[in-house]
């Protein structure tokens, strides 16, 4: 089914928590994936941590122009202080039932 231009969409929601390590393929793919949200004029959201390969999706992302909004619960919210500063804006949310 095609879709319309009202029911196009805008954003993506990128959810991985796969701690990539040494593997360059899911490096690049994320990388990869990144750089087709930007060549779609999408905006990306994220969650999953700042060290998987869900935030590396978006940085690739932020890096070209992408609006990058990062989802984390109020409970992990103390474990992520340690690492890297959020890319775009950051969302705390009670949990992840929170709409």
């Amino acid at each position: 089914m095609a879709a319309t231009p009202n029911k196009q969409f805008k954003n993506i929601c990128v959810l991985s928590g796969f701690n990539y390590g040494k593997h360059k393929k899911f490096v690049a793919a994320a990388i990869d994936l990144g750089r087709s949200i930007i060549e779609r004029k999408l905006h990306s959201e994220y969650g999953g941590g700042n060290r998987r390969l869900s935030k590396l999706v978006s940085v690739a992302a932020f890096v070209r122009g992408s609006q990058v909004l990062d989802i984390i619960p109020r409970t992990l919210k103390p474990l992520d202080s340690f690492s890297d500063s959020p890319t775009g804006e950051e969302l705390v949310i009670s949990g992840i039932q929170e709409n």
